[in-house]
C-alpha cells in the first residue's frame, strides 16, 4: 500500500429503509482499501435522516469501519440535531460531516427553523458541545454559489474551523490547480486545519455536468471532449474516467497532498481500480460478492 496516501469515500442512503445490493456490494468492495473513514450522506433537507442513521449503525457494526454520518442544519431544530448527535455519540460514531445543506429552490437565504442553526459554522460549535467529534466540514475551491464573494466564502469557511472542525473536505473539481491555489488561500488567511480534496470519479457525464451547474464546478474543455462520442460505450468511458482521475490525484501528491476524499455514488469498482492504480491495496482481496452478513443494515 502507499503508506503516504490515505483515503476516506463517501456513500449515500438508499431510496427505501432496507440497504440496497449495489450499496452492500460498494461497501464490501472498498472496506478492504483501508479507508481513514467513510461517510454517509443525509438528503439536504434532512429527509434521509432515519435511512443514513440506518447504514451508519449497520457499517459500523458488520464492518468496523469509522464511519461519519452528514448532519445538516435544514428541516429540525437544534435540540433535535443535538439529539441525534448524542445518539451517534452512544453508538460509537467519533466523526461527523457538518453542513448546513442546500436550500430550496428559489430561497436565497438560510432556513430558519424556529429553533433551529443557520449555518454550519453554528452546528459546528453545537456539535462540539455534545462531544468530542472529530468534525469535517465543506470547502468551495471554487466558491459556494451562494456565496457573495470569494472572500466572503474564505471567511465563512475560517468560522467553521474556528468554532471547532478538523479539516475541511472539498467540493469537486477537475482542474489542479483550482485545489492548489485554494490551499495557498486557505494558508494566507490563517486557516491551519488540513483541507482534503474532494475526487468525483466520473460514471456518467451528463450527471457531472448536472453536479457542476448546481455547486459551480467548471468542466475543463479538455474534459467534455474526451467523454465526447461515448455516450453508447461505457467501458471506454470507465477506463477514460479512471486515467482522469488518477491524473489529478497524481498531480495533487507530487504537490505535497496524501489525504483524499471519493465521491463513490454507491460505485465501487472505478474507485477501487483507480485506488489500486495509485498504490493504495487491500490488505486481502475483497470478495467481489458482498461480505456483509444477510440481513444487516436492512
Amino acid at each position: 500500500m502507499n503508506a503516504a496516501m490515505r483515503v476516506s469515500f463517501e456513500f449515500f442512503p438508499p431510496a427505501e429503509q432496507a440497504i440496497d445490493p449495489t450499496l452492500r456490494h460498494c461497501i464490501a468492495r472498498l472496506s478492504g482499501l483501508r479507508p481513514t473513514f467513510v461517510s454517509v450522506t443525509c438528503g439536504a433537507d434532512g429527509s434521509t435522516r432515519s435511512r443514513t442513521s440506518r447504514v451508519v449503525e449497520g457499517v459500523l457494526q458488520e464492518t468496523g469501519l469509522d464511519v461519519a454520518p452528514h448532519i445538516t442544519c435544514v428541516g429540525a431544530s437544534r435540540g433535535e440535531i443535538l439529539e441525534a448527535a448524542r445518539q451517534y455519540w452512544d453508538l460509537g460514531v467519533r466523526r461527523v460531516i457538518a453542513l448546513r445543506g442546500d436550500l430550496p429552490a428559489g430561497q436565497s437565504a438560510p432556513p430558519q427553523h424556529p429553533d433551529g442553526f443557520a449555518y454550519a459554522s453554528e452546528l459546528v460549535a453545537g456539535l462540539r458541545s455534545v462531544a468530542n467529534f472529530d468534525i469535517s466540514v465543506a470547502a468551495y475551491p471554487e466558491v459556494h454559489p451562494d456565496a457573495a464573494s470569494a472572500a466572503a466564502d474564505l471567511d465563512n469557511l475560517k468560522r467553521k474551523i474556528d468554532a471547532g472542525a478538523s479539516r475541511a473536505i472539498t467540493q469537486f473539481f477537475y482542474y489542479p490547480d483550482v485545489f492548489l491555489r485554494f490551499r495557498d488561500k486557505c494558508e494566507r488567511a490563517g486557516i491551519t486545519a488540513p483541507i482534503v480534496p474532494g475526487i468525483l470519479p466520473i460514471t456518467r457525464f451528463p450527471q457531472v455536468l448536472r453536479f457542476a451547474e448546481r455547486c459551480g464546478a467548471t468542466i475543463p474543455g479538455w474534459l467534455r471532449d474526451r467523454f465526447q462520442g461515448l455516450e453508447d460505450d461505457p467501458e471506454t468511458r470507465r477506463l477514460i474516467a479512471a486515467s482522469v482521475a488518477i491524473e489529478q490525484v497524481q498531480v495533487l501528491v507530487r504537490h505535497g497532498v496524501h489525504d483524499f476524499h471519493f465521491y463513490t455514488l454507491n460505485r465501487a469498482e472505478l474507485t477501487y481500480a483507480i485506488c489500486h492504480a495509485l498504490g493504495v491495496r487491500a490488505v486481502k482481496r475483497t470478495p467481489a460478492t458482498v461480505a456483509l452478513r444477510e440481513g444487516a443494515m436492512a
